[in-house]
Order: C-alpha cells, then sequence, then structure tokens
C-alpha cells in the first residue's frame, strides 16, 4: 500500500492559528469531512474517543489519530502540517506539528494496519519530516508524501 493509495491532494493542508489538540481534531475533522463525505461531528467524536484509549503522538513532533468509522468504503487519508506545534500528549512530550490522520471502515482490519504501518514508516524517515517542515504548500507536501521513489525507502 502506497500512500498516494489513501492520501489524495485535497486532503493536505498546513494549518495556522491552531492552539490546542482539540482544535487540531476538529480542523482534521473538517478537512476529512470535505474528503470523504461523512458528518463532521461524527468524525471528531471517533478521533477524540480513539485518544481517550491512548494519546497517538508518536513522538518528534509527528501523530498519527486513526478511527474506525461506520459508512466508509475505504482508508481515508489526511495530512495536516501545523504551524506553531502542539501539545498532543506525545510518548516523548513534544508538541506536535506533522499529523498524518487516517479513517478507516469499521470491518478493514488489515487494511487498516497497513496504512498504519506505512505512514508509520513514512513518517519515521527524517529526511521526509524535514521536507515537509520545509514547505507549507499543500501541493509540495503531498508531492513529498507520495513520492514513492522516498517511501520505498522509508
Amino acid at each position: 500500500m502506497e500512500l498516494a493509495d489513501i492520501l489524495v491532494s485535497d486532503a493536505v493542508r498546513t494549518l495556522s492559528n491552531v492552539t490546542s489538540k482539540k482544535r487540531m481534531l476538529q480542523s482534521i475533522a473538517e478537512l476529512a469531512a470535505d474528503v470523504s463525505g461523512l458528518d463532521q461531528q461524527r468524525i471528531f467524536d471517533a478521533l477524540q474517543e480513539r485518544e481517550l484509549l491512548g494519546a497517538t503522538g508518536m513522538g518528534k513532533g509527528i501523530a498519527v489519530p486513526h478511527a474506525r468509522m461506520a459508512d466508509i468504503a475505504n482508508v481515508v487519508g489526511v495530512f495536516t502540517r501545523i504551524d506553531v506545534p502542539v501539545d498532543f500528549d506525545s510518548v516523548d512530550h513534544q508538541p506536535v506539528d506533522l499529523v498524518f490522520t487516517l479513517l478507516a471502515p469499521e470491518d478493514a482490519g488489515a487494511d487498516h494496519l497497513k496504512a498504519l504501518a506505512r505512514v508509520s514508516r513514512t513518517l519515521r524517515d527524517e529526511t521526509i519530516c524535514r521536507k515537509l517542515r520545509s514547505t507549507e504548500d499543500p501541493a509540495a507536501l503531498y508531492a513529498i508524501l507520495t513520492d514513492t521513489t522516498t517511501s520505498q525507502a522509508a
């Protein structure tokens, strides 16, 4: 599975004026609703519920919030770069500025896990993260994330 399989260019944004984890998740839910057709409040609630089970901040400024949803046919990805890092209860207690959100069908066990693994491998690559942090342009962010030559090395 490649990131281009789950991420469309319209699902990539830079967010500014986000000052809390809750506000970040609300903004992500709004973007995810736009690209998935799902209800924004339901997405936000599902992400919040998942965060209550354990924070999805991986460390090094990266978070991968995810949730399973009814009424979604395939795994959907949303990427946001945050201008000013936000506290996300990460394992290393560092604020987050790179957020890749995944929404998956309730019965998408293997696909959900494959998507999580691909996102994790990609965002563990320091070169990719450095590139993501060096631009605010959504088209450039999308190109960095979906560059298969880079992601295969990750």
